[in-house]
């Protein structure tokens, strides 16, 4: 039955991944002394693929026990990978990175008559192998917590419940104020202007189910409801995983951050904790792990991404109760000892740090449900509720309630746009690229740790980095505004494409337009550039690889990407008309989720026949919610704890006088809050953009916290220090979040579970001599995670998990494959942020984990299936038709393409590029030669995926050259 699944796969890689790498081609690696025969190892490589083709393809896991792991058969690897790598089957990470053409140019092929197969099976292969764990994600990894995670288990009315498409717990309650609108107690039906556009509490997105993804409803689960909240022992296996060692501050969250996370420093005294030196001396330095091939700017991006996707907090506060957060014990002998006096001193935590604890929506026991012989929760032990809308919609920058649309200030002088002012100090500034936010006034709602900051509807944690990119996506919804006023004047009556559903018929020209339905319009426009430069720009920088460029625009654009319209339409149809009306479980999802590999997510169903505006299934033809009510999992805000990227201070570039010389080195707390404010205004965009653009991110990994962040000051906290370490806190949201710890989390989204803390360190370097600095620093490492969690004696008889079963389909048990009664590690113990800074082991080009990655593989296209707006709501009707040409060209006109061939690809300038010169054309010669705004803007790129660090031609002199 699967057969097609890899066939389809393949046939609609081939066009896309038959490489053109010519520069890659024309400089081949350095022979070895002994040449391999090309005509063995094609023959070779061949046989092993005909042994792969022969074994048959590996069917979707009937239960979720014997999933795929991303781990293949040695035939299969053979065959896209060759022998070189062939140990690597043996450890936990994911077979797909050691394929040819996954890396850089060593990576490549070598010793064959002809590269360009190979090299198609590697890439291809890793393709298949991502397909394979999102269909499987998709089938065992939805767990909703509104109440209809029963219909899901056991289906509705003869339709199975991945197949479902409405549910009666996303009806609109009857203290919503559009109620009656869509239609009360009766069928609820969203329609008229409540269908125009983005509203402002998230409702309507999917017209049927009108309550879905607003703000205040629960965020869901990606792990099974017992396995959650691991502390509390809701199983057997849960009990026997952790042997009663676990509480929310066992182990001590200071005391991992202090041990695990701290930055050392070269020299402290030109840090200062992450403080810097007083009038911002370019003589200060606080040292830092560095990302090669990642910019500051994209740091920055992630928490403007997070701000419009979930929050646990309400307008800057959780609860009212406090609570402690650690610095109190640490393990001696496998045992927690209060901490001395002494050990505090040398830590530097602080006992007296308190928080304010979550907000919890529901904590009364959840009721239970019966299919077969198992039992079910319907929902997990403790709910929490997203204060944001869940959709990818702008709400940072447009508002997601009444209160946060209060500090969303619109031009008086044309309320179509959003109030930018002029500094004093610019003369006779252009409106839209010299315009700056307004600032909070008294009467706006706020925190007192706001005043003086910038009016955004989403202020919290506000810094110079979020301060650049509301400017800079308000001003591009202001330019937006203005290029289509620009056409309302030449040609008024022309039809601009828009459509009221009330009154489908009428044509709106452009003069017709409102104020309010063009800035409806150019919300819908921002919104869908942004979503569409995470996408294609912001994840391929940080998944930087082959497979994962083409897997990341397939998610927008198809694996047919700019081909065959025609074709790429036929499929569209086939995905929406077909599997997505089908009552079978298995179409509606996995076979859904395949073939729209295709034509891609963007746009599915915006081009049926008969599209009708007035019509539910057409507004919503295109959208999949593969049978589970769309929000955000808890594990996906897990997975989004991402301190180390920031630096602890940000090399400040004059771009009027010399961009590669560092002026400054600004402390980044001194850009917090409403210190930000007087950053931008006396620094500038272009200046902040040079410098975000150009300096380097953190690694995500142990060690590389920002100091500053673990002795952050925030008055706003009733607690005896009023400080907090950040990256203690992670751990304790985390952990009060209930997600499981780093093993279980692994085993539950499909991964290889690890057997001791020394299968942390990466393959390659455990065979380096022992006094390698790399192995060493691993080493150390390993050391580190045994000393804070600690090891215990084995019972071989307790199972810890029914999540995944050894390879010989026996249970896991507590000793992991070690003798009964040896001693192992705690390896069931370490949280899942730290787990994931400790994974040395990545694929090429991965500034994240392989853990953190499985995450998005599911949710990054969930979050575009179950958007109306992405899917059969892409067009004029909505957006306008200079909308729908503006974010599929990244702007006015026609496309404007790259220069040369990137990575050996055509491709058309990216979005966020153009947004940046567009907004701030001071920038244009700065960012002509950069390929994507997210790496460096001064790195040389080199060939296929390089990671060297090296300037471009002009950056020589770029002292963040000489380190």
């Amino acid at each position: 039955m699967q057969a097609p699944l890899y066939a389809f796969v393949l046939f609609l890689a081939l066009p896309a991944l038959v490489p053109s790498h010519a520069q890659a081609q024309a400089t081949p690696a350095p022979q070895q002394a002994s040449k391999p025969d090309p005509i063995k190892n094609e023959a070779d490589s061949l046989k092993a693929c005909v042994q792969a083709v022969l074994a048959g393809i590996r069917p979707i896991a009937a239960t979720r026990d014997v999933r795929f792991e991303a781990k293949v058969s040695e035939a299969n690897f053979l065959c896209r990978g060759g022998e070189a790598n062939l140990q690597f089957r043996l450890t936990p990470w994911a077979d797909w990175q050691q394929y040819w053409g996954t890396g850089d140019m060593t990576s490549l092929p070598s010793g064959f008559l002809s590269t360009k197969g190979p090299e198609f099976r590697g890439v291809s292969g890793a393709l298949t192998d991502l397909e394979f764990q999102r269909v499987e994600l998709v089938k065992f990894n939805l767990f909703d917590n509104a109440g209809t995670y029963q219909q899901f288990v056991s289906g509705r009315n003869g339709v199975g419940g991945p197949a479902l498409k409405t549910w009666a717990e996303m009806r609109l309650p009857k203290t919503d104020p559009n109620y009656a609108a869509v239609g009360g107690d009766g069928t609820q039906v969203c329609k008229g202007d409540l269908v125009r556009g983005r509203t402002l509490t998230g409702i309507c997105n999917d017209v049927k189910n009108p309550l879905m993804g607003s703000n205040g409803t629960p965020f869901a689960r990606n792990v099974e409801f017992d396995t959650a909240f691991p502390d509390r022992g809701l199983s057997v296996y849960t009990q026997n995983r952790h042997g009663g060692r676990l509480s929310l501050l066992e182990p001590d969250p200071q005391v991992i951050s202090r041990v695990l996370f701290t930055r050392q420093q070269s020299n402290p005294d030109n840090c200062k904790l992450g403080f810097g030196l007083p009038n911002n001396s370019a003589d200060a330095n606080c040292d830092y792990q560095k990302a090669p091939f990642f910019n500051v700017l994209a740091a920055y991006w992630i928490q403007f991404m997070t701000h419009d996707w979930f929050s646990h907090m309400e307008d800057g506060h959780n609860g009212t109760q406090y609570m402690d957060v650690g610095c109190k014990t640490k393990l001696v002998n496998n045992v927690e000892v209060p901490l001395t006096s002494d050990d505090i001193a040398k830590l530097g935590c602080r006992p007296g740090d308190q928080v304010d604890k979550t907000l919890v929506d529901q904590d009364s026991a959840p009721n239970t449900f019966k299919v077969g012989d198992k039992t079910y929760m319907a929902r997990a032990p403790e709910t929490f509720t997203n204060t944001n809308t869940a959709w990818w919609d702008g709400s940072q920058i447009y508002g997601f309630d009444d209160e946060s649309s209060k500090r969303v200030k619109r031009d008086p002088s044309d309320p179509a746009k959003l109030l930018l002012q002029p500094l004093i100090s610019t003369p006779n500034p252009d409106p839209v690229t010299g315009g700056y936010l307004p600032v909070l006034q008294p009467t706006d709602p706020q925190q007192p740790q706001w005043a003086g900051q910038e009016s955004v509807a989403f202020p919290d944690n506000f810094t110079i980095g979020l301060s650049f990119l509301h400017n800079l996506f308000v001003r591009e919804h202001n330019s937006f505004v203005r290029e289509f006023r620009k056409q309302e004047a030449l040609t008024p009556d022309k039809d601009c494409g828009l459509r009221d559903p009330s009154n489908p018929k009428r044509v709106i020209r452009y003069k017709d337009i409102t104020p309010d339905e063009l800035y409806t319009a150019a919300r819908l426009v921002v919104s869908a550039e942004i979503a569409k430069i995470h996408t294609t720009e912001w994840t391929p920088q940080l998944l930087y690889n082959e497979p994962l460029y083409k897997g990341m625009n397939a998610n927008w654009n198809g694996l047919l990407g700019s081909g065959d319209p025609d074709v790429s339409k036929a499929l569209s149809d086939i995905i929406t008309k077909n599997f997505g009306k089908s009552k079978d479980a298995a179409k509606a999802t996995q076979w859904y989720s395949v073939f729209a590999s295709g034509p891609g997510i963007f746009g599915l169903g915006s081009k049926a026949p008969h599209y009708d505006i007035t019509k539910a299934d057409s507004i919503d033809g295109g959208v999949n919610h593969f049978g589970s009510p769309f929000n955000f999992p808890e594990e996906f805000v897990s997975v989004y704890r991402l301190h180390p990227l920031i630096p602890d201070l940000i090399e400040y570039r004059d771009l009027s006088k010399d961009p590669n010389q560092i002026v400054e080195k600004v402390a980044v707390i001194n850009t917090f809050e409403g210190k930000s404010t007087d950053a931008m205004h006396t620094g500038g965009m272009a200046n902040w953009g040079l410098s975000l653009g150009r300096q380097r991110l953190g690694l995500l990994t142990l060690h590389n916290h920002p100091q500053f962040m673990q002795n952050i000051l925030l008055p706003r906290l009733d607690s005896p220090t009023k400080q907090i370490d950040l990256a203690a806190l992670d751990i304790i949201r985390d952990r009060e979040h209930g997600v499981p710890r780093f093993n279980e989390f692994r085993r539950q989204y499909g991964l290889r579970q690890l057997t001791s803390y020394d299968d942390f360190m990466d393959p390659a370097v455990r065979v380096l001599p022992a006094d390698n600095p790399t192995r060493m620093t691993q080493q150390q490492a390993v050391d580190q995670l045994r000393q804070v969690y600690g090891t215990h004696v084995c019972d071989a008889s307790k199972v810890i998990t029914d999540a995944q079963v050894n390879e010989d389909k026996t249970p896991i048990n507590d000793c992991l494959g070690h003798p009964n009664g040896s001693t192992i590690d705690n390896i069931e113990d370490v949280d899942t942020v730290v787990g994931y800074l400790a994974e040395f082991t990545r694929p090429h080009g991965y500034a994240i984990s392989e853990t953190q990655f499985v995450v998005f593989i599911l949710n990054a296209s969930r979050r575009l299936f179950s958007d109306r707006f992405f899917t059969s709501s892409f067009r004029p009707e909505f957006y306008t038709q200079l909308g729908v040409d503006w974010v599929t060209n990244n702007g006015p006109g026609a496309p404007q393409m790259e220069k040369g061939s990137p990575n050996g690809h055509t491709q058309p300038i990216l979005p966020l590029k153009r947004v940046l010169i567009r907004n701030i054309p001071e920038l244009k010669p700065e960012l002509d030669p950069v390929i994507n705004a997210f790496d460096p803007w001064a790195r040389d790129r080199g060939q296929y995926y390089s990671l060297q660090w090296k300037p471009r031609p002009g950056a020589e002199s770029d002292p963040a050259f000489k380190q």
